[in-house]
C-alpha cells in the first residue's frame, strides 16, 4: 500500500544525491596552457596500493597526459607515489593506467583528438563516493600572446574590483 506523495526511487538515485566528492589532485595549469572544450568523467583500473595511497591524499597528475591506443584510453605518467605498508606487493608509480569509459565516448575523443591541435589533458583525479574518477577535458594549446591577453584580462579584472 502506498502512501499518498510518497515516490519509489531506487536505492541508487537515492545513493547519488549524498555522493562525497574529494578532490585528490588537480592539474592547475591545464587551465592556463590549454583552451578547454568538452569534459569527460573516466573511472581508473588500480592496484591496491595504488587506492591506499590515493586514500591518504597523495598523487600528482600535473605532467600526466593521456593517450588512445587501440580503443583504449591510457592515462600516461601520472605519480601515485608507492604506499609504504605494501611492502613487495606495491606498484610502479608512474605505471600507464587504463581510463575506463563508455564507448560512445571513446568514439567522440577519438574523433576530437584527431582533429590537429587538440589534446586530452587530466583536469583532476578525485573521490566520487568510494570510487576513484578522473576528469578530463580536450584542449588546444595556447600561444604565449594568448597566456599574456588572458593575464591581461586578469589584472584589469582585479584592479577594477579593488578600485570599489
Amino acid at each position: 500500500m502506498r502512501r499518498s506523495g510518497y515516490v519509489d526511487r531506487p536505492r541508487w538515485e537515492a545513493r547519488l544525491s549524498k555522493e562525497v566528492i574529494k578532490v585528490i589532485a588537480r592539474n592547475k595549469r591545464a587551465k592556463f596552457d590549454y583552451e578547454l572544450g568538452d569534459h569527460f568523467e573516466a573511472g581508473l583500473v588500480l592496484l591496491g596500493s595504488e587506492v591506499k595511497s590515493l586514500r591518504s591524499g597523495r598523487a600528482n597528475i600535473a605532467e600526466a597526459y593521456v593517450r588512445l591506443r587501440t580503443g583504449e584510453a591510457w592515462l600516461i605518467h601520472a605519480n601515485i607515489p608507492e604506499y609504504p605498508q605494501a611492502g613487495q606487493n606495491n606498484h610502479e608509480p608512474t605505471r600507464p593506467r587504463k581510463l575506463l569509459l563508455k564507448r560512445s565516448e571513446l568514439k567522440r575523443l577519438k574523433r576530437m583528438h584527431q582533429e590537429k591541435g587538440l589534446t586530452i589533458v587530466p583536469l583532476q583525479l578525485f573521490f566520487r563516493g568510494a570510487w576513484i574518477k578522473l576528469e578530463l577535458a580536450v584542449g588546444r594549446g595556447k600561444k604565449r600572446h594568448d597566456k599574456r591577453q588572458n593575464l591581461k584580462k586578469k589584472a584589469h579584472a582585479r584592479d577594477q574590483r579593488n578600485a570599489r
